[in-house]
């Protein structure tokens, strides 16, 4: 079996376990995310090929993690993550690309992101469930960032966070490419802790 086969499976049995816990149906899971029952008998035989926004649309509407949805049995009390061995979940039509590193357990856990941004490129976010809140740290570079239509300048060194239940873009500025890390904190709900996030 591939790594995508593998990563594909363990996504179906993340989705189909989390909509049983939650106590959807497939018809209530598509119409609350915006998802085709099509889509999601799919998804749930470990067909297709699910785009990040359909990822972050399903979590939001579980109460889960994208990590929740992604990730096998967890593999003792320390992860150490390398960048590389980690698929990115967007990538950007000029280079740019997000990996979401790992999530933290419990109650309310946390994803941590790395994102690379060339000048210009942007991803724009819709709103989250009511209580997420993201921060954002430039390592290097510059971003513009976006919240519900004001434009925010964050250069090297700085960090933004904001209540992420309103629409938000990250765009690269400058002539540089950015390197940020991003913190999702999802609040406590019916599957906040990782069951595997």
């Amino acid at each position: 079996m591939t790594n995508t086969e593998a990563a594909l499976r363990t996504l179906a049995r993340n989705v189909r376990t989390a909509r049983t816990r939650a106590g959807l149906s497939l018809d209530e899971l598509g119409r609350r995310a915006q998802v085709s029952k099509g889509a999601l008998v799919g998804l749930e035989k470990a067909q297709g090929n699910p785009n990040f926004a359909t990822l972050v649309r399903l979590a939001d509407t579980l109460g889960v993690s994208v990590s929740a949805l992604l990730e096998g049995p967890a593999e003792g009390r320390v992860r150490v993550v390398a960048a590389d061995a980690v698929a990115p979940l967007w990538t950007g039509e000029a280079g740019g690309e997000a990996r979401l590193m790992l999530t933290t357990s419990g109650p309310s856990p946390v994803e941590v992101w790395r994102w690379r941004l060339e000048p210009g490129e942007e991803y724009p976010s819709h709103p989250h469930q009511g209580g997420v809140v993201e921060t954002v740290s430039v390592t290097s570079g510059r971003m513009t960032l976006i919240v519900d239509g004001t434009e925010h300048a964050v250069a090297a060194g700085q960090t933004a966070t904001f209540d992420a239940d309103a629409p938000h873009t990250y765009r690269g500025a400058g002539t540089r490419t950015c390197h940020l890390i991003m913190t999702v904190h999802l609040p406590p709900g019916p599957g906040g802790s990782t069951p595997t996030t």
